[in-house]
């Protein structure tokens, strides 16, 4: 039977993945070569080899593969080692994770030996995850991994990516299977819409543009306005004039307000964070047509433990709670997320269930194994399981590592354990500590409830003088904006901490502590604890480590951009 017209079912799949010389074209070699066997959406046989190169390896590449010189000297040469995969190959569907680059790489390497190119159909898993798992919108190999909830120990040689991206696969193969049957009908499913040729788009109408000349390219935000005056689009920018012109570029796709826009206003902040969060400001302000609604595409997630229910429970949700609760994070990944807060329920015998409560006869199985205060039995103290939540919660509220602390309780736990010669108890924490560190690790540098973490934060751009300071209080932005002298840095601090609000976020400003908290997550700045109070002294010593030089003063943020003006510029 033709391959291509095999049930899908039926068919096996040869996972494979390249690590090169980092080269292009005629340059590349094979450096090693990984492939696993997937049959029936499972992993069987793997098989890997390193390949000789004929020019010696970068101290680049030797550093980011972990492939030495050495160790290619000493593998096979490819002539060897290559007949052996072409038997692998063979009958079979290869699947690869960007399996163009993978396919190029291996027919490229058999030719120059002088071996026939099996050349078998290949399904990719970037094609597939844009297909079939549309919401997983971080597509390489380990963060598509994180988010299908495989787990990933190492990267960047050819067996563990191979078996990462078969992993992907079988993640996959299920919805695959739902939408097509055959080979041929999955090539077909995953084969790229054709682009339309520039004769048959549409032509894009003649338009008079903005005045961009007083756009600076500094870090800011920019707002588009009608010849009313009337706001229709807010946007943020690094470099302000580039990324407000990349909007009436002729790649760029037409929107109802690029027709009408007249106008171009702007705000210069000293750093990409004041400007992610004047724009969140100005878009809640403004309310433009133009702005649908703030969105975040980032694989960050809070545990969060909200206090508006009896018997409140943790949970594992992509914002932080406004109100009265309390916010850990933000943590990397929703899988590692949502086994701390396991793990932490199983500590304290916290409820397991969703925040409705329904009324049990008998306790459920993590009751009966002692790994829940069962409060759905109706005879529970709600003081009781308030002090278990609390203890959990103070871990992460206090000035020290969260993490460090969760470590050392269950250190204690142990200890407490083994001293009432309850040793399967002590042996179930040990092999939890085991655990709790790996995913430690992979969670954050850092672990702690967001009110629980007052600091300043000065942040800055290269070749932009100056910089903003952020004054971050009860897990809230008391004050923020540009800084002309370290005289003026203490002197916003004493009144950003006199002025210290409850350790609870407004409904309102959830948003705005997402923005910060993910941004200083994925970004190295320089930050001063302000608990306890730092002297004057101390507060201008940081300011000048900082690199914040005397400047002439400046202006907290306005509103001159929330007031509409009209335009002199005239319209189509």
């Amino acid at each position: 039977m033709d391959l291509l017209e095999a049930p899908l079912r039926d068919v096996e799949f040869l996972a494979v993945d390249t690590e090169t010389n980092g080269k292009a074209g005629d340059a590349c070699e094979l450096t090693e070569v990984g492939a696993v066997l997937v049959g029936g959406g499972e992993l069987h046989d793997r098989w890997e080899t390193l390949v000789q190169v004929r020019a010696p390896l970068s101290r680049g590449i030797q550093r980011f593969t972990g492939i030495t010189q050495d160790m290619v000297d000493e593998a096979p040469a490819a002539e060897l080692a290559l007949p052996e995969l072409a038997e692998l190959i063979e009958g079979r569907v290869l699947v690869g994770h960007n399996v163009s680059f993978d396919r190029r790489v291996l027919r490229q390497a058999f030719e120059r030996s002088g071996l026939d190119w099996p050349d078998p159909p290949a399904l990719c898993t970037v094609a597939l995850a844009r297909r079939l798992a549309p919401l997983a919108r971080q597509r390489k190999l380990v963060a598509l991994a994180d988010a299908l909830g495989i787990e990933v120990e190492t990267a960047h040689r050819a067996l563990a990516d191979a078996e990462t991206c078969a992993r992907v696969f079988c993640a996959l193969f299920a919805k695959l299977c739902a939408n097509a049957t055959t080979v041929g009908a999955a090539l077909a499913l995953l084969r790229p819409a054709k682009r339309k040729s520039r004769d048959t788009l549409p032509a894009r109408r003649a338009m008079h543009l903005p005045d961009f000349t007083g756009l600076p390219d500094e870090p800011g935000v920019y707002i588009f306005r009608n010849a009313e005056g009337q706001p229709l689009y807010v946007g943020k920018a690094v470099k302000l004039r580039r990324r407000a012109r990349s909007h009436f570029a002729p790649s760029s796709p037409t929107g109802d307000w690029t027709a009408q826009a007249s106008i171009v206003d702007h705000r210069a902040t000293r750093s990409e964070l004041g400007a992610l969060l004047l724009e969140s400001r100005l878009i809640k302000a403004l309310r433009p047509p133009g702005n649908v609604r703030l969105k975040h595409q980032d694989p960050y997630v809070y545990l969060r433990c909200r206090f508006d229910v009896n018997y409140p429970v943790l949970e594992v949700a992509p914002e932080p709670a406004g109100g009265h609760a309390v916010n850990i994070g933000p943590l990397r990944g929703r899988a590692s997320a949502a086994e701390l807060k396991e793990q932490l329920d199983s500590l304290f015998s916290l409820r397991h269930c969703g925040r409705t409560m329904k009324r049990r006869h008998h306790p459920s199985a993590y009751g009966q194994m002692g790994r829940c205060l069962s409060p759905c039995l109706g005879d529970l103290d709600p003081n009781l399981y308030r002090r278990r939540l609390d203890a959990a919660l103070a871990l992460f509220t206090g000035s020290s590592d969260g993490g460090v602390a969760l470590l050392a309780h269950v250190d204690r736990q142990m200890r407490e354990a083994a001293a009432e010669q309850r040793f399967e108890r002590a042996e179930w924490l040990r092999r939890r500590r085991a655990r709790l560190r790996v995913l430690l690790e992979r969670l954050g540098p850092f672990l702690r409830a967001a009110h629980a973490h007052p600091r300043l934060v000065l942040a800055g751009e290269d070749g932009v003088e100056g910089m903003d300071a952020f004054w971050l209080v009860g897990g809230r932005v008391v004050d923020w904006g540009p800084v002309a002298s370290a005289e003026e840095v203490a002197a916003r601090t004493a009144a950003a901490l006199t002025a210290r609000a409850e350790p609870y976020v407004p409904a309102d400003e959830v948003h705005e502590l997402r923005i910060v908290s993910t941004w200083l997550d994925a970004n190295r700045v320089a930050t001063l604890e302000l608990e306890p109070r730092p002297s004057t002294a101390a507060l201008e010593g940081f300011a000048q480590r900082s690199g914040l030089t005397e400047l002439a003063p400046t202006r907290r943020m306005s509103d001159s951009l929330l007031e509409p003006r009209r335009s002199t510029i005239p319209t189509a």
